[in-house]
């Protein structure tokens, strides 16, 4: 009889998954738990407008509708939340950071990203993470636009970071040349956000 580590992995063998996939500390789950701070914010999609701004030399304003209108990208990626949970295979469907980038023309002293999202929450992650292939500006997920608990209208998808960093009701991406702590990090949770290292909290 084999002998697992813990019951997340002998749950991960009896699926027909590699245990090796579920980061430590992590549980998978097939559902898609609702987790933020504060109310679901009502949007208009009339009136929204998204921005890309900072250290670019081309600042961009998209309306929704201009928005759908660029190229889409979809992907499909795991996503591990700090309370533990995990969700593999989940699909999203958006806006690549390389079809953004072209509009605005990143400068050169762009390394650092502070998404900033309704209700005055932000998240920040190292540019290079939204040069990743599986990196987008979200409108669906698993084929449907995503629900009011999930973003809607759009959310920030960042793979191979806890999905706090994935900020949902997204309004605009800030490039900056310098770093700077997001919402849940000025509370304690670990700025770098590593899933295989565990770097949940900084304390």
């Amino acid at each position: 009889m084999p002998l697992f580590r813990s019951k997340a992995e002998q749950k991960l063998v009896e699926k027909g998954y590699d245990p090796g996939r579920l980061p430590p500390g992590q549980y998978l789950t097939e559902k898609w738990p609702v987790l933020h701070a504060g109310s679901v914010p009502h949007v208009d999609l009339a009136t929204w407008d998204f921005r890309v701004w900072g250290e670019v030399e081309q600042p961009l304003g998209l309306t929704w509708e201009k928005l759908q209108a660029l190229p889409s990208t979809e992907i499909v990626l795991d996503i591990h939340c700090v309370t533990r949970w995990s969700r593999f295979d989940t699909r999203f469907r958006g806006v690549h950071w390389r079809d953004l980038a072209e509009l605005v023309q990143p400068r050169r002293s762009a390394r650092f990203v502070v998404a900033h999202a309704e209700g005055g929450f932000t998240s920040n992650v190292p540019l290079s993470f939204l040069e990743d292939e599986q990196a987008l500006v979200a409108y669906e997920a698993e084929g449907e636009p995503l629900t009011p608990d999930h973003g809607f209208p759009l959310r920030l998808v960042v793979p191979r970071k806890y999905f706090w960093k994935s900020a949902k009701w997204l309004r605009s991406l800030e490039l900056r040349a310098d770093d700077q702590p997001g919402f849940w990090e000025r509370y304690g949770y670990h700025n770098d956000a590593d899933y295989w290292r565990e770097e949940r909290y900084q304390f």
